[in-house]
């Protein structure tokens, strides 16, 4: 008999990897979900979007999608499939149909970021070649881990995987948060991802949303305790975040 219990697919964003659910995963499994951590390749949003499709449908049961930055696209676009119940955003945008991440981030102040990505070359598709993007070591902590201690920010500026700069000019052809539940968590100190754009997005797709205004854009490692109650409340299970808790945050819906 299937499972009537979503599974948790986790999809990490560009610069990182799968680890960095690490916590989140341990909280989860306190609440006896089952989850998956998957290995986004990072190699552009159809690419990624199709192979997060075929993970999803090799999933015997309903499915929670759970997105961190990049992975918010990701989500957006292979959350059409059937079985997937509910997206869940962290520290994520919601793009639209036929909008990419530089259409949106124009409405707002850029992020200190994106002039201080190292870029380089690749080979893509044999002979083709093509950009990748990274972080540099020295200004990792400060812009997307400013709220973990300097030797786990440097661990993971070291275990970053590349993201091919074709994805912040990709677009999504299908947007799921139309047709499905959305949560979405803001990381209200934000300076990878800037929270004025994770906020319209979320508030435009009518999610419910919790934002921690002290969280930087690596809350999954810096509160995987928050995060993990965002996924559960998605899942159906009931919050049970409560008052005076380091991860309490400001709900809106």
């Amino acid at each position: 008999m299937p499972s009537t219990r979503p599974t948790v697919v986790l999809v990490h964003g560009g610069c990182s990897d799968a680890s960095t659910w690490f916590g989140v995963v341990a909280e989860l499994h306190c609440r006896a979900l089952t989850v998956l951590a998957v290995a986004n390749p990072l190699r552009g949003l159809a690419h990624d979007a199709a192979y997060l499709a075929d993970v999803v449908a090799g999933i015997d049961g309903p499915v929670v999608l759970v997105g961190h930055s990049y992975g918010g696209a990701v989500i957006t676009e292979a959350g059409a499939a059937p079985n997937v119940l509910a997206l869940v955003y962290v520290a994520a945008y919601l793009p639209d149909v036929g909008e990419n991440y530089c259409a949106l981030a124009r409405r707002f102040a850029p992020s200190p970021l994106i002039s201080r990505l190292r870029h380089t070359e690749f080979t893509s598709g044999g002979t083709e070649r093509a950009t990748e993007l990274s972080v540099p070591a020295d200004c990792f902590r400060p812009l997307v881990a400013a709220d973990l201690d300097a030797e786990v920010a440097q661990v993971l500026a070291a275990i970053q995987r590349p993201v091919a700069e074709r994805v912040v000019t990709d677009a999504p052809t299908v947007a799921a948060w139309r047709g499905k539940p959305s949560w979405a968590l803001v990381t209200g100190a934000d300076q990878a991802l800037p929270p004025a754009v994770q906020r319209f997005t979320a508030e435009r797709a009518g999610a419910t949303v919790l934002e921690l205004p002290d969280a930087s854009h690596s809350v999954a490692v810096s509160r995987p305790t928050a995060v993990a109650e965002l996924i559960h409340e998605a899942t159906g299970g009931r919050s049970c975040t409560v008052g005076g808790s380091p991860d309490r945050g400001n709900r809106t819906r």
